[in-house]
């Protein structure tokens, strides 16, 4: 029998050392280069950190100057050449109302085509801020560049704003009033063509914003801007839209906290050249109570005439304040009445009356021979325009050719008929209907602001023309 020999170990003394060394080596150059890739991609994300504020900070800067420049707002009358020049001073103007003045207190003219704001803090401690850029690119486009800085880093974005007018306004209604509107006795107001014709908007601080009492009614919808407004109906027949009773003071047929319309610029200067000869004023022998013709007549202040007879108006009638013109006959009117008024007075001081019956034709029916109408012809869509003066309607028309517009308006008695336009009210007090008036609003056809009102121009941003700029 055989014993297994057993041999004895060989000598490998230090190889699990090498071996230990090599994987000790291998996994620090794996820690190294794990570390270096770590370090290199927080830096990364510090960078796009950095960057990402930058360009938060020029977004932050462009939605800045977007709500300043969208408070903006000038007259209609102003020359396009002039438009930019009076975003700067508006600019100034808001701002310093607001008391905003980290921004005014950076907001220069540098050139006549430039608008600067420099280095306005977003947040100091983090050394974020913007400047901005405006430039007159031509008469009805403003560009503007933001520029974000975080540090030393700055990122720039670009954008345009455009001259526009306003994309709402009050003749798109049957009637508007900035007061409460009150409707008593048996009053209809409806649409020709369709029941919007009679909408009506009414933009007042009252409490009380349209009141009905009677066997009144209102055919199309009414919109007021106040959200805590009312609408008070008295009387079975009273209603809104169609509907009666309190469903009718509820949406849809009335809508309370709506934007508001723009109210535009009564100017009647427009219409002075026809009126400015010393030959067009009106005669104070002139005897008002027998029938009277009135071509272009400019009817001065104090003289506060009452034609009793029958009066054929052409042209313009331009009234001067103070002023009381009542027209108590039968009116045949082709003109375009004019109060030359203060568009903020609602004393009811100045007042232009129609108490008997009003018969009218649009200012395009005037004969085309007669040089002193030369140019009136196109001026349409308005039948008085009277800042300053209350105007009332007591006697039945067939058509008034025209918007009517005043600081005061009342229809009262059998007053009533078709309206080509809109009723506006200027004043902050009522505008009143009583006794038993039909009012018919067309405005089928009209989209255009009538002569004489001139809307106001606003910048509008062009979302589109956004872009990031590479320096």
């Amino acid at each position: 029998m055989k014993h297994a020999r057993i041999l004895p170990p060989r000598n490998r003394q230090g190889s699990v050392l090498v071996l230990s060394l090599i994987f000790i080596t291998m996994f620090s150059a794996l820690a190294v280069a794990m570390a270096a890739f770590s370090g290199a991609n927080v830096q990364i994300a510090e960078n796009l950190r950095e960057a990402d504020t930058t360009r938060a900070c020029a977004e932050s800067g462009l939605e800045v100057m977007r709500y300043w420049v969208s408070k903006v707002e000038m007259s209609g009358t102003i020359a396009a050449s002039e438009r930019f020049d009076q975003l700067f001073t508006t600019l100034q103007s808001k701002l310093s109302d607001a008391g905003i003045t980290n921004i005014l207190d950076q907001l220069t003219r540098p050139t006549d085509w430039t608008i600067w704001v420099s280095n306005v803090p977003l947040l100091s401690s983090n050394d974020q801020r913007f400047s901005a850029i405006l430039t007159s690119v031509d008469a009805n486009n403003v560009q503007i560049e933001v520029t974000g800085h975080y540090g030393s880093l700055s990122r720039t974005i670009r954008s345009n704003f455009v001259f526009d007018i306003r994309a709402n306004n009050v003749f798109d209604f049957g009637v508007a009033s900035k007061g409460p509107v009150q409707l008593s006795g048996n009053i209809d107001m409806e649409g020709v063509n369709i029941a919007v014709e009679s909408n009506a908007y009414i933009e007042t601080d009252w409490t009380t914003g349209l009141e009905i009492i009677g066997n009144s009614h209102i055919a199309g919808n009414v919109k007021l801007t106040n959200s805590n407004g009312q609408v008070v109906l008295q009387g079975e027949k009273a209603g809104i839209g169609g509907v009666t009773g309190e469903a009718a003071t509820h949406p849809p047929y009335t809508e309370y906290g709506v934007p508001p319309s723009e109210f535009p610029e009564m100017v009647p200067q427009q219409f002075y050249s026809y009126v400015e000869p010393e030959t067009s004023v009106l005669s104070p022998t002139m005897d008002t109570s027998a029938a009277v013709t009135l071509e272009n007549i400019r009817i001065p202040a104090g003289m506060n005439p009452s034609f009793s007879g029958h009066a054929t108006l052409k042209g313009v009638i331009w009234i001067e304040r103070p002023n009381v013109v009542t027209f108590s006959g039968t009116t045949d009117v082709c003109a375009i009445i004019i109060g030359n008024g203060d568009a903020t007075d609602n004393s009811g001081d100045n007042q232009i009356a129609f108490t008997g019956n009003v018969n009218s034709l649009p200012v395009s029916q005037l004969p085309t021979d007669q040089p002193k109408f030369a140019g009136l012809h196109g001026k349409v869509g308005t039948f008085v325009m009277a800042p300053g003066f209350s105007v009332s309607f007591g006697g039945n028309f067939s058509t008034l050719s025209g918007a009517i517009a005043a600081n005061g308006i009342r229809f009262h008695g059998h007053a009533g008929g078709t309206i080509n336009g809109s009723v506006i009210n200027y004043s902050s007090e009522a505008m009143t209907l009583s006794g038993n008036s039909d009012l018919r609003f067309n405005r089928s056809g009209l989209d255009e602001v009538p002569a004489g009102f001139v809307p106001k121009i606003v910048l509008n941003y062009d979302r589109s023309s956004y872009s990031e700029v590479v320096l």
